[in-house]
């Protein structure tokens, strides 16, 4: 379970439905499904603990960390989407079997994407019922909706897309151990080239976003029907690029219902 360790943080309901984070562990008996979360550029698996109180108790929560923040501070941040797909999918692969809902933001949603096409690969055991794409049109060759890779034009772009707390940037100690990770994010993003034609998943699809995100403007969100092979569905909600913050609760409630409609097909 080394990949599970190193790549996966469990967030799930303690007594009083008030979350606990640990390292993956192996699954209670009393785990029925599992949701696996990733997170944006430069986010970190805590992104989504606050989701841990609003899924079902017999729902396993885990939020991919990648390299080079918190606790994998000293790693380096993987050079390229590729190779970040690959090490989640071997952690998801390593997983206990239990119906599976993926759930992307932002970078995360290519990265989930990619991962997807992976397990469909080497380990379709694994695949998920449904892959959750957010606040990301489906990928493109030319990612021209990038910021500039010097830090003055990340730090504004993330500013203006309204993550939460940006003012932590404004911290000297605290910028010096965050930037190296939007630095690699981003520098990510503008390596990844995906395959022509864009391969698709053997999965359904749901996109979601907000009315105005610029980035990802509701439109687009309907590029992503090319990429699957089975059913594609979206939704619009109102907000900019992180209109998930705040509705934890109604996120939490799509994927369970993803989730119970698998169990009675």
């Amino acid at each position: 379970m080394q990949d599970a360790d190193r790549w996966l943080k469990r967030f799930t309901p303690a007594a009083g439905r008030t979350p606990g984070t640990a390292a993956y562990a192996p699954p209670a008996a009393r785990f029925r499904s599992r949701v696996v979360c990733l997170p944006h550029a430069g986010g970190a698996a805590p992104a989504y603990q606050p989701w841990a109180r609003h899924l079902p108790a017999d729902t396993e929560l885990l939020a991919v960390q990648y390299p080079g923040r918190q606790e994998r501070l000293g790693e380096p941040c993987s050079d390229t989407l590729g190779e970040l797909a690959d090490a989640v999918a071997a952690a998801l692969a390593a997983l206990p079997v239990l119906p599976t809902v993926v759930f992307g933001h932002s970078m995360g949603s290519l990265v989930a994407y990619e991962t997807v096409l992976r397990l469909a690969r080497h380990a379709p055991q694994a695949l998920p019922v449904r892959l959750f794409v957010s606040g990301a049109p489906a990928p493109v060759q030319d990612r021209t909706n990038l910021p500039a890779p010097d830090d003055a034009s990340l730090l504004a772009y993330v500013r203006n897309q309204g993550a939460a707390q940006p003012e932590v940037y404004d911290i000297p100690e605290l910028r010096e151990l965050l930037m190296p990770s939007l630095r690699g994010d981003f520098g990510l993003l503008a390596r990844y080239r995906p395959a022509r034609p864009l391969a698709r998943v053997p999965v359904p699809v749901t996109a979601l976003g907000g009315d105005s995100d610029a980035g990802c403007p509701p439109a687009s969100l309907a590029t992503w029907a090319d990429a699957t092979t089975a059913d594609f569905a979206s939704r619009v909600f109102p907000g900019g690029h992180f209109y998930l913050q705040g509705r934890e609760d109604t996120l939490a409630g799509l994927v369970t219902t993803a989730l119970r409609a698998a169990a009675a097909r």
